[in-house]
């Protein structure tokens, strides 16, 4: 049981899980604002205004060099797995989320031109990754958090 109080006190997880969470509220509020109705796919999904992944990993980046120090391994590795995570979100996934929004509507075109019904009746998910707006407002919320986190703890 000692195992679980210490993840529930590791201030770099809390700071982590933190951002996460706030930035996921932050996207369904700004979609409630935008659109006049409550999705709960924008309160666990990707792509949006602010990145989480982006809100994430620069809270565990800051919180890894405050607590462990900004000289150790620990800090480099999650400084290494920041860079990768916000480029893919602002490259691959930003990308792919294009292109499959090409798909779909080719997919509707041809279904409308042809009259045939494509096998896959479900559209692809548009909304994936981010513009480097969405992982810059990420960054900065992750970045506050894992202060006010080591601040409050």
């Amino acid at each position: 049981m000692d195992f679980l109080v210490q993840i529930l006190n590791n201030r770099i997880l809390i700071s982590g899980v933190l951002s996460w969470l706030t930035a996921q509220i932050f996207k369904a509020i700004n979609n409630y604002i935008i659109n006049g109705k409550f999705s709960w796919e924008r309160l666990f999904g990707d792509g949006g205004m602010p990145s989480g992944h982006s809100a994430t990993v620069s809270a565990v980046l800051l919180s890894t060099g405050l607590y462990a120090g900004f000289d150790t391994p620990v800090f480099a590795v999650s400084a290494i797995l920041a860079i990768v995570v916000m480029h893919d979100a602002m490259n691959v996934r930003l990308e792919s989320g294009k292109q499959a929004h090409l798909l779909n509507v080719m997919a509707d075109t041809f279904e409308k031109v042809t009259g045939e019904d494509l096998p896959n009746d479900k559209k692809l998910k548009e909304l994936l990754g981010h513009t480097p707006l969405q992982v810059a407002a990420g960054c900065a919320l992750g970045l506050l958090i894992a202060v006010i986190v080591r601040v409050t703890g």
